[in-house]
């Protein structure tokens, strides 16, 4: 039997893979099926039978194209194509029948429903139902879970689509939705009532088709018709997800996730879409000096000529990238910094990548690579923090047969895990069969052998991702904007300018320590030591190119303005060049881009994957400690994280569930 089949799809003859479902056949032949259950990305339910269509000669009922297969078409008398027809009396007669009964308990809450304006079953009844109802009985009632701070749920709305029940056991890996029950008494509910345990958890807010399932720190704030809605790239974590920032007004009201195969499908970590109150607090508004050891509001004049002058007097200059600056500013930092004299440096965590080898800080395998491997090894990495959406991705690698193996300390990774060892020593004896994928962790490379380690992972396969943490790494390696003597270097300075590295401690010594600028978005760690405050725009509020963990240039665009008199980061560089006597070539970002892709010509190339030169390490000895992974908090990371308050509340959360007591057996 041949891989594809010719179908006549309402007269349109069409050839497609024998493998299709009805659904997607009539998708490609550019005609819209109704459902509610199905999803390209779950497994087929086929239960809230909206997607019926008639096959011509078949039996003498509608079928469900979600869940026939073009293979299973039977030909016509002559051996003519099999015929589907998607608008007949039957088809229209069904969806209407169908939409009935899904309305016969939905109760009329659509004024008050947040998903009120972008309902799948209100455009549904529109397109496919019809315009009265014979129901006249008492309408059933059933009561609301308690999923946790993020989902908020009004089961009485919910049409028994499971696709929350699939996403959850399927894609995000844990066990705790289902449904009991059966007919009247059918329902979704959570074992044993416990809350959702998962990084991924908001992403049943968007699968829900309709308003059971809601956005808990979004209700009620606002209407879809309301906001601006702006296309961007996150940068709570490495993978750069595509996203869009949903604003009104000034404020972002909420952050949802945009279909992008090669990345993030189409699902969102929890920190991506719950992070924006985080953009409203702790925010420098001003440019800040500090004297008598105070801080006070200044002018931006001030707050320059302050910043100039210690440059201008320091003895040894320094600057550092922080995990949240756009390539742009890295860029122009590092002309300014290098320019009077002074070194820069990006890896802040004292990770050991090889500057000026991609291949060694970023590798040569693409992301979406992960979800066809068979083998692949983590190496000094807990995905499931690090990068939740990415361990999806694994996940289904390992539900398609993948074998995972991992060197590092034992933790639930939501997927069957060989377990190698937890130190060094498990390195040597790792069998890697051809096509391995190797990801290798910031917490493998951060000790004092990293480099070793490096070398190692290059050379078990000759085939590695390295995950990043930080969304800003990649893009200020590619400018260089790295030392020989790494942070070492950095500690000697005695005037360091601090973009936006608030993970950094900066020492206080006997005679004060180095002079510090910090030019960033938020009052956290580096403002705190600052001597000097130049009040920079979040991710949200300036344009920018980041450069994924992939390797991957993307770019943010900007959804609101920065508070107050808070300016963007390679403008607020542009004019201290302008005090310093040491003017930047370019007057607006397009010209610093033009330089920018003169220097580093693959940050043109936005939203392809560069294809990196192998340049396997020498290898160096081997410490004999065990891993240590990067991040033990997910959802403390970064300073718009710190500042949100529903972070802090999920943060404390996550140390109960882990603190909780086990009932004996």
């Amino acid at each position: 039997m041949s891989d594809t089949r010719t179908i006549i799809i309402d007269d349109t003859e069409i050839e497609v893979p024998s493998a299709m479902t009805l659904i997607q056949a009539c998708e490609e032949a550019g005609i819209e099926i109704p459902r509610f259950c199905y999803h390209e990305r779950l497994s087929i339910a086929g239960n809230c039978r909206m997607c019926l269509v008639e096959v011509v000669g078949g039996p003498p009922k509608p079928a469900a194209s979600c869940a026939m297969q073009v293979k299973d078409l039977r030909p016509g008398p002559d051996g003519q194509p099999p015929r589907v027809r998607t608008n007949s009396p039957m088809v229209k007669k069904a969806r209407e029948g169908v939409m009935e009964f899904l309305l016969i308990n939905h109760p009329l809450d659509c004024p008050i429903c947040d998903q009120g304006g972008e309902c799948d079953l209100q455009d549904q009844a529109m397109a496919y139902g019809v315009d009265f109802s014979r129901y006249r009985e008492p309408k059933r009632a059933t009561e609301d879970l308690d999923l946790g701070p993020l989902v908020e749920t009004h089961m009485t709305r919910c049409i028994s689509c499971t696709r929350c029940v699939r996403f959850t056991t399927e894609v995000a890996g844990i066990n705790q939705m289902g449904q009991t029950g059966r007919g009247e008494d059918a329902e979704i509910t959570s074992y044993l009532g416990e809350t959702l345990n998962s990084n991924l958890q908001g992403n049943i807010i968007d699968l829900c088709p309709v308003g059971a399932l809601v956005s808990k720190p979004y209700a009620f704030t606002a209407r879809p018709w309301e906001l601006g809605k702006t296309e961007t790239i996150d940068v709570m974590d490495a993978l750069g997800s595509s996203i869009r920032v949903d604003t009104k007004g000034r404020e972002v009201m909420r952050i949802l996730p945009r279909n992008h195969d090669g990345v993030n499908e189409e699902w969102i970590s929890d920190k991506t879409r719950f992070v924006w109150d985080g953009l409203r607090r702790q925010r420098l508004d001003r440019p800040y000096i500090r004297e008598d050891g105070k801080l006070r509001p200044a002018t931006w004049p001030e707050a320059l000529a302050r910043t100039a002058e210690a440059m201008k007097g320091a003895k040894s200059l320094a600057g550092i990238v922080g995990d949240l600056a756009p390539v742009e500013a890295a860029f122009a930092l590092k002309q300014l910094i290098e320019g009077q004299g002074g070194i820069v440096e990006s890896r802040t965590d004292n990770a050991r990548l090889p500057a000026g080898n991609r291949s060694g800080y970023v590798g040569n395998v693409a992301i979406e690579e992960l979800d066809t491997a068979r083998d692949i090894i983590l190496i000094g990495t807990d995905p499931v923090i690090e990068a939740p959406v990415l361990n999806a991705r694994i996940r289904k690698a390992w539900i398609n047969g993948a074998t995972v193996q991992r060197v590092g300390p034992a933790s639930d990774l939501t997927y069957d895990v060989v377990e190698l060892g937890e130190g060094r020593s498990a390195l040597d004896g790792i069998d890697a069969p051809e096509g391995t994928i190797v990801v290798v962790g910031m917490g493998a490379l951060r000790e004092a052998d990293g480099a070793a380690v490096l070398a190692k992972a290059m050379a078990l396969s000759g085939r590695m991702l390295v995950l990043h943490n930080a969304a800003a790494r990649v893009g200020a390696m590619d400018v260089g904007a790295v030392n020989d003597g790494g942070m070492e270097a950095i500690g000697q300075s005695d005037v360091l300018f601090n973009l936006g590295a608030d993970e950094v401690e900066t020492a206080r010594n006997a005679d004060g320590g180095p002079f510090v600028i910090y030019q960033g978005s938020h009052g956290d760690r580096g403002a705190h030591r600052a001597d000097v405050i130049l009040p920079a725009a979040a991710y949200t509020e300036e344009q920018g190119l980041f450069v994924n963990t992939e390797g991957r240039p993307q770019l943010a665009l900007r959804a609101g303005f920065a508070p107050g008199e808070a300016k963007e980061n390679w403008a607020i560089l542009r004019a201290l060049s302008a005090e310093l006597g040491a003017t930047q070539p370019w007057d607006s970002l397009a010209q610093l881009r033009q330089k920018l892709v003169e220097a580093v010509p693959h940050l043109a190339e936005i939203d392809t994957v560069p294809e990196n030169d192998w340049q396997p390490l020498e290898q160096g000895a081997l410490g004999d400690a065990t891993f240590r992974y990067a991040m033990s908090d997910f959802y403390l990371t970064n300073p718009i994280a710190r500042a949100s308050e529903l972070m802090a509340d999920l943060s404390r959360r996550a140390k109960a569930r882990a603190e909780a007591p086990l009932a004996a057996e």
